[in-house]
């Protein structure tokens, strides 16, 4: 609450990277619980109310190939839109690097699909992110 309210103040943004709603492949992806992550995301949208210009919250997915498709962009989105549809929400192109380097990148037909998804769950303000990476 108290970064929160301190980016209310500053005219900052708190940016949520919601990796997954389901928990486990949320753990799959990050090796802990999405449960503190939802939570807070909660807390937060309870504070947009206050000040909606700019964002107080915006909230991005990786487009992880294989784990993040338009079933779990549709449980995301359903989600975002439960706390408040008016959260910008970027889904954004995966590169393969690091731990992932055996991954492909994002296509451009998920990104659309997951797209279109978002838009269909009510999200009123969502986009497609660092679009130089899809293929």
């Amino acid at each position: 609450k108290e970064a929160v309210e301190i980016s209310l103040i500053s005219g900052g943004c708190i940016k949520f990277d919601l990796k997954a709603y389901d928990v486990n492949l949320f753990f799959a992806l990050t090796g802990s619980s999405n449960h503190n992550t939802l939570k807070n995301f909660e807390i937060a949208s309870d504070y947009i109310k206050k000040r909606k210009d700019p964002p107080l919250v915006v909230a991005s997915t990786l487009l992880v190939p294989g784990y993040i498709d338009e079933k779990e962009i549709k449980k995301i989105a359903t989600f975002i839109c439960s706390c408040n549809p008016d959260i910008p929400y970027k889904l954004l192109g995966f590169h393969p690097q690091f731990y992932m380097s055996d991954f492909p990148p994002t296509s451009k037909k998920l990104a659309l699909s997951c797209l279109e998804m978002a838009k269909n769950c009510g999200l009123k303000n969502v986009d497609i992110g660092n679009k130089h990476l899809l293929i």
